[in-house]
């Protein structure tokens, strides 16, 4: 599936990286507590909200401690073709 994207797999990273950092600190939880509830170490914690690397297991268990699972999986259904641009001129369009 070679499909035009401006994305690149790095602003995926922090996208989701701040994304969970933002649901973290809403829900006023502290790097060692989040690490309390997802079994990922806090240090791990750390290092994914500074560097955005961290193994999809322990991505996972972040996103179960802070949404649910169900939001993640949804990702994973069918669009229709008719709604992602194909090339740049359907952009443009």
């Amino acid at each position: 599936m070679n499909k035009l994207s401006l994305l690149s797999a790095s602003d995926v990273q922090a996208t989701l990286c701040e994304w969970l950092v933002v649901k973290r600190k809403a829900a006023k939880l502290s790097r060692a507590k989040l690490a309390q509830l997802s079994t990922v170490p806090a240090s791990t914690i750390k290092k994914f909200e500074t560097t955005q690397q961290i193994s999809f297991r322990q991505f996972i268990l972040l996103w179960q401690s802070l949404d649910e699972l169900a939001h993640l999986k949804s990702l994973t259904k069918k669009q229709d073709a008719n709604e992602i641009p194909a090339s740049i001129d359907e952009v443009l369009r």
